[in-house]
């Protein structure tokens, strides 16, 4: 009788048993979800007011020598951050990315006139890749005004994108000023922006993912980043 009841105490613990595991497991897989979906949004969030910021000082510098240039700037900033604003979604095709990185590029170009020249040599087969949302804006606006803003006689920003070894390889190419290797060790610190999309491609891709910065002084710098092909995020919402 005591074996009996052993084995049926046995029979109706161990499915029991194996049931809270897999739940807790479960709410464990939950919580990583949504702590990683807090991370994105937090910093992500601190972009947008770096970007904000540093674009209505521009046009401010504008509104009593160039009133019309102004009025006009602040129209194209309102389409950009409209933009933003309509997506809620941290991921994005890299077509939208650069459409937004296009409407922020005019803004700038407006301001530094002939003096900023930019190139892109964007690969066909990337233009569908999902990429972080804001990745290359942070990257370009640093090449701006670290790189050619202080340069006599302007300069040239080159985006390219290719693929290479199963990856989507995002290059922002400046001929600016560059940077010794001493500053280069600090820029991924120094500023909310690099810092940040280190940080939010660490966060969605894992460690081997990250901001990659050369530079050689008087000559320019390169920003690169690797999407993985094989390992697309899903798109996570707050």
């Amino acid at each position: 009788m005591i074996f009996v009841v052993l084995a049926t105490v046995l029979c109706v613990a161990t499915p029991i048993k194996i049931w809270n595991n897999a739940r807790i497991e479960h709410r464990l897989q939950e919580q990583e979800k949504l702590l990683l979906a807090a991370r994105i949004e937090a910093l992500a969030n601190q972009i947008n007011p770096h970007f904000l910021f540093n674009t209505l000082t521009s046009i401010s510098s504008l509104i009593r020598t160039q009133p019309e240039t102004a009025r006009m700037l602040i129209t194209k900033l309102s389409g950009l951050l409209r933009r933003l604003l309509r997506s809620t979604d941290h991921f994005v095709t890299l077509r939208e990315e650069i459409d937004a990185i296009d409407e922020y590029l005019h803004i700038e170009s407006v301001r530094f006139g002939p003096q900023l020249r930019i190139d892109k040599k964007i690969h066909p087969d990337t233009l569908d890749v999902i990429v972080p949302s804001l990745i290359l804006q942070p990257l370009v606006e640093n090449s701006i005004k670290h790189g050619l803003a202080r340069k006599v006689g302007g300069g040239r920003i080159t985006i390219k994108t290719a693929i290479r070894d199963g990856h989507t390889i995002i290059e922002v190419h400046d001929d600016g000023l560059g940077m010794t290797e001493e500053r280069l060790e600090h820029a991924l610190g120094d500023g909310i922006g690099l810092s940040n999309v280190n940080e939010r491609l660490r966060t969605i891709y894992g460690a081997n993912y990250h901001l990659k910065l050369t530079s050689v002084p008087g000559e320019g710098t390169c920003a690169s980043v690797e999407i993985p092909e094989l390992a697309l995020p899903e798109k996570v919402t707050a």
